[in-house]
């Protein structure tokens, strides 16, 4: 069992990093060639990060099957584990208080999203 959540796990850190690679080309797109301006990328890099995390959670959640808190949480917290090693080891920066903020929204989201994946996979085995 532990495999089958392991596999969850990497599903949803998979997912989650895919849609903020994708979401990072696309706002660096519409940052080069439109008047999108910096103001407002701020409120959207977190907008995106909170909905790649609940999906990421969701896919784990589905994957997984049982214990969706548990996967969302673990989700999240590797994802914000990743942040805080880039963060630390490439700018060589410390943790603010504003950013505890938008981690906490962030297993939050993750959580949230794991919950619901469990229940729609049960839902889904209830209806074969």
């Amino acid at each position: 069992m532990a495999r089958a959540r392991l596999t969850a796990l990497l599903y949803g850190w998979i997912t989650a990093l895919g849609i903020i690679l994708a979401a990072s080309l696309i706002l660096s797109i519409l940052l080069k060639f439109t008047s999108f301006g910096e103001a407002a990328l701020n409120w959207t890099t977190i907008a995106v990060s909170i909905a790649a995390l609940f999906i990421g959670g969701l896919i784990s959640g589905l994957k997984g099957k049982e214990k969706g808190w548990i996967l969302g949480c673990l989700t999240g917290l590797g994802f914000i584990l990743f942040i805080l090693l880039y963060q630390y080891l490439g700018y060589r920066t410390g943790i603010r208080l504003e950013q505890l903020v938008h981690y906490g929204g962030f297993l939050a989201a993750s959580v949230i999203g794991g919950m619901l994946g469990v229940n729609l996979s049960s839902e889904s085995n209830d209806s074969k």
